[in-house]
């Protein structure tokens, strides 16, 4: 069995976090949580957080002087290089939400952005406070923002609330990764996708949309676990609970950009454990030149779907969990 040395520093319980209702930033997203944006666990899934985020991140670019910045006749928009997801509250089926946004800091040509997701009531949701370039809406290329964008984005400035910060995963810029598929196989990371990407999966430049990374890392998440998840063993009235999962904090950084008809292979694996938290990480890679496309981190538990709260695994489940780690995996 292998622990790794540091384990990471949790926060608040995917269903129970909560933080102080605040408002940071201007309104840039309103809407609510269908029925069929929901997985097995009764909640949104983890790529419809994204999918939102993304509107709200058109809203933002909107308030700082790009309106078009995401239409097909823009000349710049911003394109995504990290996010940094913390899921505070969850979000069921009919619930009311709304996005804040505003600038935590601009360089030369990138900026990073938060975002606040809140329910009616004011608790936030989910924070994400997103890494962003600058850049040509064909190429991509990185260009130094405008004076007229920097003016806006000063009076759109605040700081990351406590709710909204890391807690176990670093925002910090990952200029390149330790990735391939050749280090995957070595490593013996679990296949856990494979597939293609298709013209509908694709943004107005061509380029696969930033929620369909996570999704297809939802997607991968039962074969890495297995079939039954831990802390479904039956309890002393010899009952077994409905197990599910929870994401607490993501961390994604995005290296290249697949196209239609660019093909997608997904290795994951368990990095670090205890009786509560789990750390993963995947690696969405190019089977034709083994780079990454894009890498994730994770800080996940098992979740009671009646009591709607962390399990905490019993030794025989931790042990089982415990032999599956890799430590020391990044991304």
């Amino acid at each position: 069995m292998r622990r790794a040395a540091n384990p990471p520093k949790l926060g608040g319980e995917a269903a129970g976090g909560r933080g102080v209702a605040d408002e940071v930033g201007v309104e840039v997203w309103a809407g609510g949580v269908n029925t069929w944006e929901c997985d097995e666990m009764g909640h949104l899934n983890v790529r419809f957080y994204v999918a939102k985020a993304m509107e709200g991140l058109a809203g933002l670019a909107a308030e700082l002087g790009m309106p078009q910045a995401f239409s097909p006749e823009a000349d710049s928009t911003l394109v995504v290089r990290e996010q940094h997801i913390r899921f505070l509250r969850e979000a069921r089926p009919n619930a009311v939400l709304a996005m804040t946004g505003s600038v935590v800091e601009m360089g030369e040509s990138e900026a990073r952005l938060l975002l606040v997701m809140r329910h009616l009531s004011g608790e936030p949701a989910a924070t994400f406070q997103v890494l962003v370039s600058h850049a040509t809406s064909g190429t991509g290329a990185a260009f130094p923002w405008p004076q007229r964008i920097r003016d806006r984005a000063a009076a759109l400035t605040a700081p990351v609330p406590a709710y909204a910060a890391a807690r176990s995963l670093a925002p910090t810029p990952a200029t390149a990764s330790t990735a391939s598929l050749a280090r995957a196989d070595e490593l013996g990371l679990v296949h856990t996708g494979q597939g293609a990407v298709g013209p509908q999966d694709c943004d107005v430049f061509g380029r696969m949309r930033a929620e369909l990374f996570m999704g297809r890392i939802s997607d991968g998440i039962r074969r890495l676990v297995g079939e039954t998840r831990p802390g479904s063993e039956p309890g002393r009235d010899g009952a077994a609970p409905r197990i599910g999962g929870a994401a607490l904090e993501y961390r994604l950084a995005y290296f290249a950009w697949p196209r239609a008809g660019d093909r997608l292979a997904l290795r994951s694996a368990t990095t670090w454990t205890d009786a509560r938290f789990r750390r993963l990480v995947h690696w969405l890679l190019d089977p034709a030149t083994g780079r990454p496309w894009a890498a994730a981190e994770a800080i996940t538990a098992s979740f009671d779907l009646d009591a709607r709260k962390i399990v905490t695994l019993s030794p025989r489940a931790l042990a089982a969990v415990e032999a599956q780690v890799i430590p020391g995996l990044e991304l």
